[in-house]
């Protein structure tokens, strides 16, 4: 991946000095998506996603994102850190699993049943997720880039990286921030 100039946007709606909820996120990450002018300034690679960083509101941390055709995150967590992301342009597919996972403690974990939820969310469209959300999202576009809004809080401590083959979910990697900034 790589990684343009930032572009500093403001956020607000979080009362000074308390942390943004995921609605708060969710309302930034729409408004920023439907930011025509600062979409544009996205530079966009044919190889790989690039990315812009954000002030999001209430000390959230924000990034802009473009996806070329066919790229994805693989399944990850946000390392207990809540948030929200919207699609400003194109189209991305979300698979999450509907069950609350263990933090610590494991390396291989066998999901239940019935846990799978997957959505596409077109231009305009977002969600917002809780501190244990685990999630796959990528541009299946064999054509068109897409572009999305992402706010955590707090600022992401960590990613967790993880495999899936069938109902068996295992750690694969943690990154730290000096990994992705």
């Amino acid at each position: 991946m790589s990684a343009p100039a930032a572009t500093p946007v403001s956020g607000s709606g979080s009362i000074a000095g308390s942390a943004p909820s995921e609605a708060e996120l969710l309302d930034f990450a729409r408004r920023t998506a439907a930011d025509a002018a600062l979409v544009a300034q996205l530079p966009l690679d044919e190889q790989g996603r690039t990315w812009v960083r954000l002030d999001g509101p209430g000390g959230s941390e924000a990034w802009l994102i473009g996806w070329p055709p066919g790229t994805g995150t693989g399944w990850h967590d946000h390392g207990g850190s809540h948030g929200a992301f919207a699609t400003a342009a194109g189209v991305l597919r979300e698979d999450s699993l509907a069950a609350r996972l263990p933090t610590e403690g494991w390396r291989t974990l066998e999901l239940a049943e019935g846990v799978d939820r997957s959505r596409e969310l077109g231009t305009g469209g977002g969600r917002a997720f809780g501190p244990h959300h685990v999630h796959e999202v990528r541009n299946e576009s064999r054509t068109e880039h897409a572009i999305s809004v992402h706010a955590y809080y707090p600022p992401l401590p960590l990613i967790r990286r993880y495999s899936r083959t069938g109902a068996v979910l295992r750690i694969e990697q943690v990154e730290r921030p000096e990994d992705w900034q």
